[in-house]
């Protein structure tokens, strides 16, 4: 316990030169370390890009934000259905996770043949391969909200090319609509 005590009590050890390992660290005195504790200055974040106005934003007095007033008032912004959302997220899932899978298969079917010397792969097929199924895997997930219906009563069909092709159309004249 003395030890720590006498260890902590010394001024930190003082190297006139640099390290030859760590050429670009600074030489610091016992006196500066004293320095360092108080800040010079303090820093004041500058932003200046679109939303960051420096004012708070404007409050409309007398509207009530319960869960029942939602529905009364003139809100845009609708609740997704449960049922709807569970359809969403299996069918976003789905379109992500198959061509990803598929992508890593063939990562590893070119792998094999290569290692087995039964064909030299050319590498722009694995790159080729690799940038179609990722690319349509995140496209998966766009398409697996869209080509899902919105409606909680009907399912719809396995792909949904009828139901995206219905919710592209209606998703862009509500984006018509609120601009």
């Amino acid at each position: 316990m003395k030890t720590l005590i006498t260890c902590s009590s010394e001024p930190f050890l003082y190297l006139s030169k640099p390290s030859p390992w760590k050429p670009k660290s600074p030489n610091l005195h016992p006196t500066t370390m004293l320095n360092l504790k108080q800040p010079t200055s303090i820093l004041k974040p500058h932003a200046s890009g679109k939303g960051f106005t420096g004012t708070a934003p404007a409050t409309i007095k007398g509207t009530n934000t319960s869960k029942n007033s939602n529905k009364t008032s003139n809100n845009d912004d609708e609740e997704i259905p449960q049922v709807v959302f569970n359809r969403i997220a299996v069918r976003v899932l789905a379109f992500v996770v198959v061509p990803m899978a598929l992508g890593l298969a063939f990562l590893h079917i070119f792998g094999v043949i290569k290692e087995q010397h039964l064909w030299n792969v050319p590498l722009w097929l694995p790159l080729l391969t690799t940038f179609l199924t990722f690319g349509a895997s995140t496209m998966g997930i766009a398409y697996g909200a869209l080509s899902t219906s919105w409606d909680e009563e009907r399912k719809g069909s396995i792909l949904g090319f009828e139901e995206a092709q219905k919710n592209w159309v209606e998703m862009w004249r509500e984006e018509d609509m609120g601009a």
